[in-house]
């Protein structure tokens, strides 16, 4: 016998629980951007790799170490795609979506990142995604904010902490990285692998390092936020006025500069402390010159990418996900005769009332082991269709969840009555 073949490492099946919640997140955060004006658009899980090194950048650990990357038959480098936004941003170009129009998006689907596999951290993972095209100005970044913010209070989601910073523009951030790589040469016999190796490439990057023992040389580095260009700093301020008159709680972080090259101005993140390592949930911000880096016009942009698992795990340990309602209609089918009329009378029901959920016994089995089935189920009501009912066209009502008699009626009255049932 063969040995059995298993999911590849990083790569979980959903199921059950796991299910509803993604379920159930999913719908929410769809609802939440409905009630935004935000549209939907599919994209597809593989791009030409030169689409990421373009936009993500060729020197960042995504790029050099963490993509999924191969040959096509014919020889075309393809990859897939390790986050949403490039290839948003591809579509709306190649579609004629990004010039001179405002475009509300949101995306969702799984990434694909080759990284160790820890909690909240998985190779094929799942990420809810929002784009803004064609608006430049602070209010939108502020309303992506507080629609994130409504979404987690639409979850039930508490203690998740807004982390807030500003990149300034590309000139104002290359002159600010000169002086942090002088800073940072300064401090070299104290750097740790990892941040030696970001150096040259990504200094900024250094600045996030989760190793405690670079916290002293971190905190002792200059901040971009006193570096920051007159207008970006206006924009900085506004975005702050915006958060403080919504009511929405905010911590400057000066060294929150995302894992990401095409950041610039706003960036902010929503961090947890009941994920362990990863804890951020949410995370993004404004990238206004990477429509024109991939080869559209230029046109402003702003958004963000939640990490499903992580606020499914947060959902599940929190008992707030909303699992599936029992159904309200169990039909018992006693013999064969049962099965054919059976199955009309179940869809007729749901023909009638598509507010009602039906499940209809399958695969036979005695009155008792049916029953049994039915009680489980939670249905409120089972209707019991037996060979004598068949014959004689009548359908037995049985109340599971109330002190109420049993009912035997025509299958011509059958409909009225579940409508009054369940008014």
């Amino acid at each position: 016998m063969s040995k059995q073949i298993t999911a590849i490492r990083g790569m979980n099946d959903l199921y059950g629980e796991q299910a509803e919640a993604f379920d159930y997140l999913v719908n929410t955060a769809q609802s939440v951007l409905n009630q935004y004006g935000f549209a939907s658009i599919r994209l597809p899980l593989v791009e030409k790799t030169e689409l990421f090194a373009r936009s993500i950048g060729e020197v960042t650990d995504i790029v050099e170490k963490e993509m999924y990357t191969f040959d096509d038959r014919n020889g075309d480098s393809l990859t897939l795609r390790p986050e949403g936004t490039a290839g948003c941003v591809r579509a709306v170009i190649q579609n004629g979506l990004a010039h001179n129009q405002i475009q509300k998006l949101y995306y969702t689907g799984p990434m694909f990142r080759y990284e160790r596999p820890q909690k909240g951290r998985y190779r094929q993972f799942h990420q809810f995604g929002v784009e803004v095209f064609g608006l430049d100005s602070v209010d939108i970044d502020a309303e992506l904010i507080v629609l994130s913010a409504r979404l987690w209070e639409r979850l039930g989601l508490e203690n998740l902490e807004l982390q807030i910073n500003s990149l300034g523009s590309q000139e104002a951030r290359q002159a600010y990285r000169d002086l942090l790589v002088e800073y940072l040469e300064a401090h070299k016999s104290e750097l740790d692998e990892d941040s030696l190796r970001r150096l040259e490439s990504n200094p900024l990057r250094i600045l996030d390092t989760k190793n405690p023992d670079m916290k002293a040389v971190v905190d002792g580095a200059p901040k971009l936020i006193d570096h920051l260009d007159a207008e970006s700093k206006q924009h900085y301020d506004e975005l702050k006025v915006y958060l403080d008159d919504v009511g929405i709680p905010y911590t400057e972080n000066p060294n929150l500069v995302r894992g990401l090259d095409y950041y610039n101005r706003t960036v902010f993140e929503w961090v947890t402390t009941e994920l362990g390592a990863q804890g951020t949930v949410c995370a993004g911000g404004r990238y206004d010159g990477l429509v024109e880096q991939i080869g559209g016009k230029p046109t402003p942009a702003v958004g963000f990418a939640m990490g499903i698992e992580r606020l499914m795990a947060l959902l599940i340990d929190k008992n707030l996900v909303e699992h599936k309602a029992a159904p309200d209609v169990y039909l018992v089918l006693a013999g064969e005769a049962a099965k054919r009329p059976g199955l009309v009378i179940s869809e007729q029901i749901r023909d009638y009332l598509p507010e009602l959920t039906v499940q209809m016994n399958c695969g036979g089995g005695s009155f008792k082991s049916q029953f049994k089935k039915a009680d489980k189920s939670g249905a409120r009501v089972a209707l019991v269709l037996g060979e004598d009912e068949v014959q004689q066209q009548k359908i037995a009502v049985k109340y599971l969840r109330e002190d109420r008699e049993q009912a035997l009626m025509d299958w011509s009255d059958l409909l009225a009555h579940l409508s009054d049932v369940f008014q």
